[in-house]
């Protein structure tokens, strides 16, 4: 999925499942509609890509979250639930980063940012952010950094 917007992919897709009658991935994709609007109408703002793929990652961390705890609660069919979703909504962010390729995005932040020790640790988060929204998860990265600074 490379054509287009990410809302208009979103609304592609939509198009595509309903003729499909794919009531599962439909029902993801309504849900990531009714994000995108609620954050247009709350923010009075029309949504671009960044702000997308921001809203795209917030959703599948709720539901790594969400999966987690069913599981944990011995709930395979709402975690497997989840998990759907999860690939649904994961086909409209970009490619993730390799182990290799966030290792090196992260040591050539740290080598801008200058400072060395954890207080440089708001700046190289701040540089990697951008470049990393709906490709990483940002937590895994936040730790990374943290090695990479008090190692």
């Amino acid at each position: 999925m490379s054509e287009g917007s990410i809302p208009e992919q979103v609304k592609a897709a939509m198009k595509a499942a309903m003729k499909a009658r794919d009531k599962e991935r439909l029902a993801t994709i309504r849900l990531i509609q009714a994000e995108f609007k609620r954050v247009e109408v709350d923010e009075r703002i029309d949504i671009d890509d960044a702000r997308a793929l921001t809203i795209l990652d917030k959703m599948v961390k709720q539901r790594r979250d969400s999966q987690a705890q069913y599981e944990d609660a011995g709930r395979a069919e709402l975690a497997a639930q989840e998990a759907s979703e999860i690939d649904v909504i994961t086909e409209f962010l970009p490619t993730p980063l390799s182990d290799a390729e966030l290792e090196q995005l992260v040591d050539e932040a740290i080598a801008n940012s200058g400072a060395g020790g954890m207080q440089a640790m708001g700046a190289v988060m701040g540089e990697l952010k951008p470049k990393l929204a709906g490709r990483a998860d940002m937590g895994a990265v936040s730790k990374l950094v943290k090695a990479r600074l008090s190692g």
